[in-house]
């Protein structure tokens, strides 16, 4: 599809960052097709900014592994890679055990009782069809053991490696393969509440390591939804 038309309104402040995350969503949810090419200019209509926010946001975009250019010629929206969205998988689950283990232990009951709400709404999200709210669900859970761990780097990181799996997390949600994800959320909950930072960390790392199999199934050219 080509550039959305109209004016994408953002605040001055921040421009890089907002630009960024437009057209990263747009990548993700198939707006923005792989193949297809990035015009400054058309960017730039979209979203109401100057070329130096597009430009930054697109170079942030390329080291995520979401865009690929060749200066002077083309920039265009990157193909799945598969391996390196494999990579990308493989240092979320790390990381964000990691986080769940640093905050499992110190985890307030304010802090339990949002990841269990973030769970039911991606539970309602999922039993109407709603991929956006599927995600956005599941993002709100996985940040509060990370914002809990106060690990700058770690954030940090993660925000490295989270764009380019955001493809497959919206493949997941939107076919049965997400369902599992409602169940291990609980599970994860339920063991840091009980004291269990182990358990919770690898509870953590087994839910992100569900990716692995829709991208085996990717690779192969599987039906995703067959996954379990």
């Amino acid at each position: 599809m080509p550039v959305p038309r109209g004016h994408h309104v953002m605040t001055r402040s921040l421009l890089r960052d907002e630009a960024y995350r437009a057209i990263r969503d747009a990548i993700v949810d198939g707006t923005l097709a792989p193949g297809e090419r990035l015009l400054d200019t058309e960017l730039v209509e979209w979203l109401g900014v100057s070329r130096t926010p597009i430009r930054e946001a697109l170079a942030r975009l390329e080291q995520a592994g979401l865009v690929r250019s060749k200066p002077g010629r083309y920039t265009i929206v990157a193909p799945l890679d598969v391996r390196a969205t494999r990579e990308a998988q493989s240092v979320a689950a790390a990381l964000h055990a990691l986080a769940v283990r640093e905050a499992a232990a110190t985890l307030t009951d304010v802090e339990l009782t949002s990841m269990r709400e973030a769970n039911q709404r991606l539970a309602e999200a999922l039993r109407t069809g709603d991929v956006d709210g599927a995600l956005t669900a599941d993002d709100e859970f996985h940040a509060v053991p990370v914002v809990a761990a106060a690990n700058e780097t770690l954030r940090t990181m993660l925000d490295q490696v989270t764009p380019l799996l955001r493809r497959v997390e919206r493949v997941r949600f939107a076919t049965l393969a997400g369902r599992s994800s409602v169940a291990q959320h609980a599970e994860i909950v339920e063991l840091c509440a009980s004291g269990d930072v182990d358990g919770a960390a690898a509870a953590t790392r087994r839910n992100w390591e569900t990716l692995g199999r829709l991208l085996t199934a990717e690779a192969r050219g599987e039906d995703a939804g067959s996954t379990t």
